[in-house]
């Protein structure tokens, strides 16, 4: 079965206060444990602030390790949910009721085989 990678846009700053972070991270793992029953679930992490993202990118054929995200960017990949569907509509409608929770852009994209 296809897998899809579901990331979450989230926009650059601080988090939001600790009682709406609390109240989306509990529908978050609600709808993880609704995935996993549907068989769908494949794995899920947040991701470290984009500060702290490091880039290694080869020039010159050596390795040049810099701080920060690749691209200057206003949002940044905040989580992603890795999921098993039957094709991308399936994958979309995963993807829909996560940004219902999680109030923010999802990425639907398929991984490829055999990279």
């Amino acid at each position: 079965m296809p897998q899809y990678m579901l990331s979450i846009y989230q926009p650059d700053g601080p988090p939001p206060p600790p009682e709406t972070l609390e109240s989306i991270m509990r529908d978050v793992a609600a709808l993880n444990a609704e995935m996993q029953a549907a068989g769908v679930w494949v794995s899920a992490a947040g991701l470290s602030p984009a500060a702290d993202a490091m880039v290694v990118r080869v020039r010159g054929g050596k390795p040049l390790t810099s701080d920060g995200p690749y691209v200057e960017a206003k949002e940044h990949v905040g989580g992603f949910t890795q999921i098993e569907a039957t094709d991308r509509d399936a994958a979309l409608k995963w993807a829909e009721r996560l940004a219902l929770v999680v109030t923010l852009p999802i990425e639907v994209r398929a991984l490829a085989r055999g990279a």
